[in-house]
């Protein structure tokens, strides 16, 4: 991400969050994971987002040539970032150990022609024994755990460092017409575009796994992969891949206080 990038709160985002702290929290918590919250030692601060609204330059490509469309990954990748980053400042303005049930979305308005704004929010929270659970930087963390899987997390003996993300978006070639009419009768595989699908996730899962190397984290939960077009084409397609890094912590088999009660379904 550019450093140069303005992420400075807005003056009303600062006013919201100074009414926040140990006496008043909102969130978009399930009454289960409140409960869950709790009992993992922690309470919710508030809710904190981050936006971008962010318009995507020029790309040219091969209507026959399948690769991937530099220009667009890198602004859709930076746009989220930037969306991150936000949260993350007002997370860290409450003094949040972290922010679970992170979610990101896409908007688009009809005022910006090739302009998308990504939405990142989530739940603050503070442990029992603040900075505890903040990553070897002094950051709180990110995640997209739903308040039970914060929970689980810390059962096993692990702790979230930050929401990790890969993307790439690709251009899937056409076929030639010769190609077309010599499969058309025939169960056949089509190549082409099963390797480009392929390279497209497996750079989206590359980066993905760099992000969280990049956190000195033991490993990736709660994978998930998704593909959208967008407004880009229709053989266009971003591959998106989200998931949480964790931690082991040494020598800690269980910091959450052990529940049988509680149904874990999200």
């Amino acid at each position: 991400m550019d450093d140069d990038h303005d992420t400075a709160l807005p003056k009303n985002a600062s006013q919201r969050l100074g009414e926040l702290g140990d006496k008043f929290f909102t969130s978009d918590l399930s009454v289960n994971e409140f409960l869950l919250i709790k009992e993992a030692r922690c309470h919710p601060l508030g809710l904190v987002m981050g936006s971008s609204i962010y318009h995507t330059g020029l790309q040219v490509r091969s209507w026959s040539a399948s690769r991937e469309l530099s220009t667009l990954t890198e602004a859709m990748y930076d746009a989220r970032e930037l969306a991150m980053a936000r949260l993350e400042a007002e997370a860290l303005q409450l003094g949040a150990d972290g922010v679970v049930g992170v979610r990101l979305e896409a908007n688009y308005h009809h005022w910006g022609h090739n302009a998308i704004e990504f939405i990142a929010v989530g739940t603050a929270i503070r442990s029992n024994e603040p900075g505890s659970l903040r990553r070897p930087d002094g950051q709180p963390f990110t995640s997209d755990l739903s308040g039970q899987e914060f929970w689980l997390v810390l059962q096993s003996g692990f702790v979230p460092r930050g929401l990790v993300l890969g993307n790439s978006v690709f251009h899937i070639g056409r076929r030639g017409s010769f190609a077309v009419a010599r499969s058309m009768y025939r169960n056949v595989e089509l190549p082409h575009v099963t390797q480009a699908i392929y390279q497209a996730r497996e750079l989206a899962m590359t980066r993905m796994q760099d992000d969280a190397l990049r956190l000195s984290a033991d490993g990736i939960v709660g994978v998930d992969l998704t593909e959208k077009s967008h407004h880009f084409g229709k053989r266009v397609i971003e591959f998106l891949v989200i998931g949480t890094a964790v931690s082991a912590l040494d020598g800690v088999e269980q910091i959450a206080t052990p529940m049988t009660t509680i149904s874990l379904e999200r």
